[in-house]
């Protein structure tokens, strides 16, 4: 648990990081980028401000006005002192399209919106004779590079998200496999290693019962042995099919749960505690289902229940209902309840409040159900003494 926390706090350390990096990076690029242009539009009205001084500079300026000037791959629009478009228009602009078809009057009216969002962009700069006659207002704009680099962040922030999720989503599907892994691996070795003992302990209740006679105790002793060989082959059936497609049958719900039900009632008495067992709705509810793992989940949530159970007397019912092709089972008890803040964790292989047992219950039944079944177990309700319900959902 805290190997996966740490790994998800470096993954979230590394990605901030990754964001802030690029920001900055792209952020100095722009920068650099906007002052190169807007060096070039100083140039610019420096050429203007140069011919105008003095109309002998035009040979000597039209050098910057062919092969520099030219380069431009920006936006701009160039206006008198009063910010209107000068004339001819198609001269006032440069890389911005005109549509010729327009009525002059409607080409003026589109170009006053072209410079209008260019200042948006940039700060215009004012080509001046002297100190104070304003020759022409230039305005400018940002070039499809500089366009592309603002998105640039965005798309490298999505690619280094899209990779993070990739690589948490590869992670956890690699630690759910391992686990599932471990899960079939050590089910079908306890099946195996129980095989051996139950058909050597079979054919010893064989004999004692040969040997029990008339003797109504020990028959009954026997009887239970018989039961409880019986159930543990239950068991080792159980971890056989971990792992495998299980067989689903339609079958009895609420006799199934009952079959528990006795099993459990007949061994409360060597705990000490009187506890009331009972199916709340009465009737007949079918749902498709492997009745031996199913029986699992419902043994488990019963002691899981009995533990739960601090005083000497309690209660634990089931209520089934059916609506359309939904069954849902609520399996209630009036334990000492789970905190809220813990009602996922309990599902955690490894998390018990108990002092022995190795906290895999409820995991194991929730795998059975939701892997299994394709259901769903959780802790419907539960608070600190007001005991806890889980539900199972079952479709059809």
């Amino acid at each position: 648990m805290k190997g996966t926390l740490n790994f998800k706090i470096f993954l979230l350390v590394t990605a901030i990081a990754i964001v802030v990096g690029m920001l900055f990076y792209t952020r100095g690029m722009l920068d650099r980028l906007l002052a190169k242009e807007r060096e070039i539009v100083d140039l610019y009205v420096k050429s203007i401000e140069y011919v105008a001084s003095d109309k002998s500079n035009v040979g000597d300026i039209s050098f910057v006005f062919d092969e520099i000037i030219r380069t431009i791959d920006f936006p701009m629009g160039l206006t008198d002192a009063e910010n209107n478009p000068i004339q001819p228009l198609r001269a006032s602009v440069r890389n911005v399209e005109i549509d010729t078809m327009l009525s002059p009057e409607s080409q003026e009216e589109f170009l006053r919106t072209i410079i209008t969002q260019l200042d948006q962009q940039n700060t215009p700069i004012k080509a001046m004779l002297g100190d104070s006659t304003v020759l022409s207002i230039v305005h400018y704009g940002e070039s499809d590079l500089i366009r592309q680099l603002r998105w640039l962040p965005y798309v490298q922030i999505g690619l280094a998200g899209l990779f993070i999720l990739l690589a948490y989503v590869g992670f956890s599907y690699i630690k759910r496999s391992e686990q599932s892994n471990i899960w079939v691996g050590m089910a079908k070795e306890t099946a195996h290693q129980l095989g051996t003992p139950l058909s050597s302990m079979m054919g010893w209740i064989e004999l004692a019962k040969e040997h029990a006679g008339g003797n109504p105790e020990l028959r009954e002793t026997v009887s239970e042995m018989s039961n409880d060989v019986e159930r543990l082959n239950k068991v080792a059936a159980r971890f056989s099919k971990i792992g495998s497609s299980p067989d689903l049958k339609e079958e009895n719900l609420a006799e199934v749960i009952q079959g528990v039900i006795n099993y459990i009632s007949r061994r409360i008495p060597k705990t000490g505690k009187s506890i009331n067992l009972a199916i709340a709705t009465p009737g007949e509810f079918y749902a498709k289902i492997n009745r031996e793992l199913f029986e699992w989940v419902i043994e488990n949530l019963m002691k899981n229940a009995l533990d739960a159970m601090e005083g000497p007397a309690g209660r634990i019912s089931f209520r089934i209902e059916q609506s359309g092709r939904t069954t849902t089972i609520d399996v209630s008890d009036t334990g000492k309840g789970i905190d809220p803040k813990h009602h996922k964790d309990v599902f955690r292989p490894g998390y018990s409040t108990k002092k022995r047992g190795w906290g895999l219950g409820l995991s194991l039944s929730k795998r059975i159900i939701e892997d299994y079944h394709k259901g769903k177990l959780f802790v419907k309700q539960s608070a600190p003494g007001a005991g806890t319900t889980f539900r199972i959902k079952l479709r059809a």
